[in-house]
């Protein structure tokens, strides 16, 4: 039998069959993803072929087959163990909710989720939410950091999950699509898949007063049904991305602004650091590439242990 794993809870996979069935399902046997060393063989967003438990009292399932991705997204820890996981496979776009403060979204986080995404071919969009409560100046600040990411070519949207402001709009933007949703915990990411999916009751929570970061309400990720077709994909959120397996003389690529330009460097394999006839260096230099989108640059290869 076919199926799509629409939730994962670390052993078990909730599979939605062809005929719309929900089966509780293991990974038979010692079953592994070819050539990604992950925590996770398997991840919401497969498809998959499954089988009838046979030796189960109750009717569950075991995968035994995972179809060829078309893309996915993966994160690192930062910490200690380096341990890898996919967060979600076979994505159309990935929506990054930010916010200005309570808690602050910042651009290296931002930018190490786009060089992701673009090294896996997923279209960004981001979700600048809880606008409800910016003042003037946040909202002039807003403008600033939106003009930076649209004149790279991201897309970008003003929301407030709260007060439904830009909702309809995004409403029309993912219907019959999968998409990812993602963000730091206290970005409103619950808040605003319970406005966009029909019978929304994903649990919320307030922001830690002590640390003004969010307190983790999603704890597997999971799909959910869009009543215009396609899915949402809702993952717990993420306090730090470690961006995987992408070369120093690779990383400009996924840096559009740099990409464009990168061939006219003096040498094929410049890492855009202190290589002389550095095309790239001399665009940051005249203001042509964003200081924050540079610093960022330097940092992810700064952390080169964090790829490997």
């Amino acid at each position: 039998m076919k199926g799509l794993v629409i939730k994962s809870t670390g052993s078990w996979y909730h599979v939605q069959l062809e005929d719309g069935t929900i089966l509780d399902c293991r990974i038979k046997g010692k079953f592994r993803t070819k050539d990604i060393k992950t925590t996770n063989p398997i991840a919401v967003g497969d498809r998959v072929r499954v089988e009838i438990d046979e030796e189960s009292e109750a009717r569950t399932g075991l995968i035994y087959e995972l179809a060829e991705r078309k893309n996915y997204i993966i994160r690192k820890s930062i910490n200690l163990s380096k341990q890898t996981q996919i967060i979600a496979a076979n994505i159309d776009q990935a929506l990054l909710v930010v916010t200005l403060s309570k808690p602050r979204t910042s651009f290296g986080f931002i930018d190490r989720f786009l060089v992701t995404a673009e090294a896996y071919h997923i279209p960004t969009v981001l979700l600048f939410n809880k606008i409800d409560q910016y003042d003037e100046e946040d909202l002039s600040f807003l403008d600033e950091v939106i003009g930076l990411y649209e004149n790279i070519g991201y897309a970008c949207r003003k929301i407030s999950a709260l007060k439904d402001i830009g909702i309809e709009d995004l409403q029309n933007q993912i219907a019959g699509k999968t998409s990812l949703v993602s963000g730091h915990s206290g970005v409103g990411k619950s808040t605003l898949i319970n406005k966009i999916i029909p019978n929304g009751s994903i649990r919320t929570s307030t922001i830690s007063e002590a640390s003004e970061k969010g307190i983790h309400t999603t704890t597997f990720a999971e799909m959910h049904a869009l009543a215009a077709g396609g899915y949402i994909i809702d993952t717990p959120g993420i306090r730090e991305l470690g961006v995987v397996d992408i070369p120093d003389e690779e990383l400009a690529h996924y840096f559009p602004e740099m990409k464009k330009i990168m061939g006219a460097c003096k040498f094929h394999n410049c890492k855009h650091l202190n290589e002389p006839n550095c095309a790239v260096k001399d665009a940051y230099e005249k203001g042509l590439i964003a200081i924050p989108r540079y610093e960022s640059y330097l940092s992810i290869i700064a952390n080169e242990d964090n790829r490997r």
